[in-house]
């Protein structure tokens, strides 16, 4: 299986007075199927880049692994119905994956396909840290500097981006995907993968916020979470009790701040 992120197809537009002949780009979709210790916990469409990122992200966001050195020996296996990204588990995290129980086929806009029980969609989320502060210009802009650092959307206009801004600096990583879960997973597993720690900046995202996004990121240690839409209203009570700062509708140089107010400040005090 060639691992292309997009690929060129013809078609047809038709407008009110004429139709032509058109090649669009595309992004690409498979089945990866996230395999811990030789046993799938999670089937998700997405996009097959940056995959060692996504399994990453999938297992500190879902709980299975605390650190990314839990993790070992990275593999990807290609299959003719799909991809396994597959990862071997230390011993102290095998029963926490065993305990998990969360076997879904999850389409790329479904966050909790497959969750087996109203507790397990309901799981406890951890207080968030102290985290820094950002000024209202930054969070005003965010989405729009998030644009910038697109480029398969700039090729295909369908996919989402998850990017991480830290204050005076911009975004400063950015992931992209079908699904706007699997770009945030992508962007935890880069994070992890790179030394950079998620409570020391915001995450800004090109979708509405739903639970599982604040889910995500409270398991990851993300403080302040940035949408260019809007978030469901058990979204916004999850950040609240969460303790993490929520903006939304960051577009057009406003926002609406929902949760936990004080990260947000009237003047540039981070920008150096």
């Amino acid at each position: 299986m060639a691992l292309r992120a997009q690929s060129s197809h013809p078609g047809l537009s038709v407008q009110p007075d004429r139709a032509v002949a058109v090649h669009r780009t595309l992004p690409e979709e498979v089945a990866v199927a996230m395999v811990f210790d030789g046993s799938s916990a999670a089937v998700m469409m997405a996009t097959p880049a940056d995959l060692q990122d996504f399994a990453t992200g999938f297992a500190l966001s879902e709980g299975i692994v605390t650190a990314p050195d839990q993790l070992d020996g990275f593999e990807l296996a290609e299959h003719p119905n799909g991809l396994e990204a597959r990862f071997w588990l230390r011993a102290d995290r095998a029963d926490a994956l065993a305990a998990r129980r969360r076997f879904m086929a999850g389409p790329v806009g479904c966050g909790l396909c497959g969750i087996d029980s109203l507790d397990a969609a309901a799981r406890a989320l951890p207080q968030v840290g102290d985290g820094p502060r950002f000024a209202r210009s930054e969070i005003a802009r965010a989405t729009d500097m998030l644009r910038a650092q697109q480029p398969l959307h700039d090729q295909t206009r369908a996919t989402h981006a998850a990017g991480f801004m830290l204050p005076g600096q911009g975004i400063v990583l950015a992931r992209e995907d079908v699904g706007r879960h699997n770009a945030l997973d992508k962007l935890i597993g880069a994070m992890a993968r790179q030394g950079i720690d998620p409570a020391s900046g915001a995450v800004v995202m090109t979708s509405r916020l739903s639970v599982e996004l604040v889910q995500k990121c409270a398991m990851a240690g993300v403080t302040t979470l940035v949408a260019v839409s809007a978030p469901t209203a058990h979204a916004l009570r999850l950040a609240e009790n969460a303790d993490m700062t929520l903006a939304a509708f960051a577009r057009g140089g406003g926002f609406d701040l929902y949760s936990n107010p004080h990260r947000v400040t009237d003047e540039d005090t981070n920008v150096a």
